[in-house]
């Protein structure tokens, strides 16, 4: 998790969230959005630059999170404004800001300030499948900059739970979009039957498998080189092309 953070954290500065329905993909954009919270407040840089503002001292850029989910309304990630706002990400969703109780099927114009402001680092959580992505149309002229375009897969999940379905709902969503997915996100959970106990860290050039709860470490044969610089590369496209 600590170099796919670094990633989010130092890479392309727009990261766009899509996934099929109930796949977890507003649960982890939020948490995504945290966890980039969480990194830039500390950096000694943003600590010195609170000490002695008068000091010129650059600290991490501004994060936001852009709710664009106008298609389902169960849960939102404008439901986590507060705090988000609280640990330092700005939240775009309805022109109402998300605070008014009521289920707008629509956005702020606001939202775009984020993507002009080149200085802001964004998470999108777009809506679920190819309809809910096809929102991104709006704002293609800022995908011609570099991006990424991730995907969270939940092969418990009926439309996702077999390879020809997953890579059958990619394809829709680059269709709809015009955009190549950058990168996919493995969130195997099983709702309520999830736990913290099931949180497992891996470390594909070692195959070491550490449980982050109770510390249990497990050995498992590595990926091959070319895989992990596959995966390096943000997929087998970029590979080739590096090539």
């Amino acid at each position: 998790m600590n170099a796919f953070l670094e990633q989010m954290a130092t890479g392309e500065r727009i990261i766009a969230v899509t996934g099929h329905f109930g796949s977890g993909k507003t649960e982890f954009a939020v948490s995504l959005a945290f966890a980039l919270a969480e990194r830039a407040a500390a950096d000694p840089l943003a600590e010195r630059a609170a000490a002695d503002p008068l000091a010129g001292i650059r600290c991490e850029e501004r994060l936001a999170l852009a709710d664009l989910d106008i298609e389902n309304p169960f849960f939102r990630s404008r439901e986590r404004q507060d705090a988000l706002e609280a640990a330092g990400v700005r939240v775009y969703s309805d022109p109402f800001h998300g605070r008014n109780g009521s289920e707008l099927q629509v956005i702020s114009a606001g939202i775009r300030a984020p993507l002009e402001d080149e200085d802001c680092r964004v998470v999108l959580d777009c809506g679920g499948d190819a309809s809910g992505a096809m929102i991104l149309n709006q704002f293609k002229k800022y995908f011609a900059q570099p991006h990424r375009l991730l995907c969270v897969v939940n092969p418990n999940r009926p439309g996702s739970d077999t390879v020809d379905k997953a890579v059958a709902h990619i394809r829709g969503i680059e269709q709809t979009t015009g955009l190549q997915v950058t990168g996919l996100v493995s969130n195997a959970h099983l709702i309520y039957e999830t736990t913290a106990e099931d949180v497992l860290e891996v470390d594909t050039g070692t195959g070491e498998i550490r449980n982050l709860t109770t510390g249990d470490v497990f050995h498992a044969h590595p990926l091959p080189g070319f895989v992990q610089e596959i995966a390096q590369a943000g997929g087998l496209i970029n590979y080739i092309k590096n090539k």
